[in-house]
């Protein structure tokens, strides 16, 4: 089927795991916390949700008072984990940067 993003091996998954390290694997689904106030991660989610939107690609975003909770993996390969999750991945981690997600008090 054309157009449809090529799952990654065990041994790919784990190399790209080493280059987003506050990412853990569970499955087929790669996932972070990220400690941010509520307020913080609603804007955090917004500037997430604009990058997804430009590259059509998208998390499962859980907002929760202190922190979100953020996972990945590719809904056209079958929920398998492919390039673009870790692309993503990345992306995720400069837009926490810039938001600065550590609760400040």
């Amino acid at each position: 089927m054309a157009g449809v993003p090529e799952p990654l091996t065990d041994e790919e998954i784990e190399a790209r795991l080493a280059k987003v390290p506050k990412w853990t694997r569970d499955g087929d689904k790669i996932h972070r916390r990220v400690d941010i106030r509520y307020h913080a991660g609603v804007a955090m989610i917004v500037h997430i949700a604009d990058r997804e939107r430009r590259i059509g690609h998208h998390a499962d975003i859980d907002l929760r008072i202190d922190h979100l909770h953020i996972a990945v993996t590719t809904h056209d390969a079958d929920y398998r984990l492919t390039e673009a999750d870790f692309d993503l991945a990345a992306r995720i981690d400069a837009i926490a940067e810039a938001h600065q997600a550590t609760p400040l008090d």
